[in-house]
């Protein structure tokens, strides 16, 4: 009996131990390791990231252009470590990408303990595509959640007009702007460096992933407007949502 629970303890020690060890080989893919051989195309993901409203819950956001494959997360230890040295980079493993904006945005959600920068890949015509590396501040500068800083001109017939103001921080060098139908649908995606936007007017708009003419707006349908002021390092200082009609 003796040999026997001494049996089922080692298979159960060595059952443990390979799961440990399989589990800390997947939790130690090194990004310098993965681009070795490869063809890699440098700051050409859109990416960002944001604190949720659970502190403890940062989302990282990626535009994944259509056909593109292997979408993956890694991070650095910490703040300190040099953000453009990929040996610093481990693989983030977290729950699946869900989707924001009706899938036209992609969210990785994690639960870091502290500050770290991190970068967003994926595959695309067989090279690695590789976002500029993300600074996580959730805890320096927690990500706002405003609704009363946004202004809309709806005098423009079917193109109104948005205009925005800063929250707290004031170091937002970019705006993400998206409005959409009642039900998430995106209906158009666009960037300015301006605190301003109307639709659908291109004049200072920096950036576009709106894949086709967005339709008119129609009178009296209930619409939304989603905003991002987006920090140099790629960090989201605020998020605003807001519906509106015309």
């Amino acid at each position: 009996m003796r040999k026997i629970v001494f049996v089922l303890s080692v298979f159960f020690l060595l059952s443990c131990s390979s799961e440990e060890t399989a589990e800390e080989v997947q939790e130690t893919v090194v990004l310098a390791n993965l681009l070795l051989d490869r063809e890699v195309v440098i700051d050409n993901v859109i990416a960002c990231a944001a604190s949720n409203r659970d502190p403890n819950v940062v989302s990282i956001y990626l535009y994944p252009r259509p056909g593109v494959t292997n979408i993956r997360i890694f991070g650095t230890e910490n703040i300190t470590q040099d953000k453009n040295d990929f040996n610093n980079y481990t693989e983030i493993n977290s729950p699946p990408l869900d989707d924001f904006l009706n899938g036209y945005l992609l969210r990785y959600e994690v639960r870091p303990t502290q500050e770290k920068w991190v970068v967003a890949i994926f595959e695309e015509n067989g090279e690695i595509h590789i976002a500029n590396p993300v600074r996580l501040k959730q805890i320096t500068a927690p990500t706002e959640y405003l609704t009363d800083n946004v202004m809309v001109d709806n005098t423009m017939g079917n193109m109104p007009a948005f205009e925005w103001e800063d929250g707290s921080f004031t170091d937002s060098v970019i705006y993400f702007h998206a409005v959409t139908e009642e039900n998430g649908e995106l209906l158009s995606g666009t960037y300015t460096f301006e605190r301003n936007f109307q639709y659908y007017k291109l004049d200072n708009v920096v950036l576009n992933i709106t894949e086709e003419t967005p339709p008119d707006l129609d009178f009296n349908t209930p619409y939304n407007f989603v905003l991002l002021g987006v920090t140099e390092d790629s960090w989201v200082n605020l998020i605003s949502e807001i519906p509106f009609e015309l």
